[in-house]
């Protein structure tokens, strides 16, 4: 009873911060990425000025509606923030179709598009190009570590059961301090997993802090998993990758 009502506490606090800011800005922009022209979802704060951008990645199900809302969640509290459409367009409702868009990216596209949209954020007159994180979730997750791997002006990344390496030359070219949120009932990301890339992260000299919440599976923040969603999972996870960022792009 009393972790509800400290979670219910949270929500309630992180919804009035969020509500209380001017909404976000939203629009469709296209960039180079090679020598492809790709697009992603844009959320910019209201205010004018120089601000703090994030490269946010979706899900193995694409550019949907929940992740442009995660990116609008963080331009309310100061963050450019831009969704990389990976997919070229197309989205999955399905498992089916969305295993099918995950196994037809290449990871090497995925790479490059994911530095191409850091270089178009860099590039932008409204965000300082030294405080530019990244957060992912599930396919996303693991492609925010990919970013890290291939970035090193990368300043903040954000792990949401995503999949992570452990081999030592991976993890040396990771400079960005590094903040996990993981279900220790995941069958895919297991905890064993996590603690070997937490093994590898320290010994390497990397900063890294992960959580893994006990009763959640696979996906626990997303509300449209409706077996597996963890609502106050999902609170607290959120509020640690607010003050993550707070702290790593913002010096709060």
């Amino acid at each position: 009873m009393r972790r509800n009502a400290l979670g219910l506490g949270l929500f309630l606090l992180l919804v009035t911060s969020v509500s209380a800011a001017a909404p976000a800005k939203t629009e469709t922009v296209s960039f180079k990425s090679g020598d492809e022209t790709i697009s992603g979802y844009l959320a910019t704060p209201a205010a004018a000025g120089r601000h703090p951008a994030l490269v946010v990645i979706h899900e193995w199900w694409g550019l949907n509606d929940w992740v442009k809302e995660e990116a609008e969640k963080f331009a309310a509290l100061g963050y450019v923030a831009l969704a990389v459409d990976l997919y070229r367009g197309r989205v999955a409702s399905d498992p089916e179709t969305a295993h099918e868009l995950m196994r037809g990216m290449p990871q090497d596209r995925a790479a490059r598009d994911l530095r191409a949209a850091f270089d178009y954020l860099a590039s932008r007159s409204d965000v300082q190009p030294a405080k530019i994180g990244s957060v992912g979730w599930c396919m996303g997750g693991g492609l925010s570590l990919l970013l890290a791997e291939n970035e090193r002006r990368l300043a903040a990344c954000a792990v949401n059961y995503g999949a992570m390496p452990t081999d030592k030359t991976i993890i040396e070219k990771i400079h960005a301090p590094v903040l996990g949120n993981f279900g220790g009932l995941d069958k895919g990301i297991t905890p064993d997993a996590v603690h070997a890339f937490e093994a590898a992260m320290k010994s390497a000299g990397k900063s890294v802090d992960a959580k893994i919440y006990g009763d959640a599976g696979h996906a626990f923040e997303n509300p449209n998993n409706k077996a597996g969603y963890r609502s106050d999972d999902a609170t607290d996870a959120w509020a640690r990758m607010v003050a993550f960022f707070g702290k790593t792009l913002k010096g709060e």
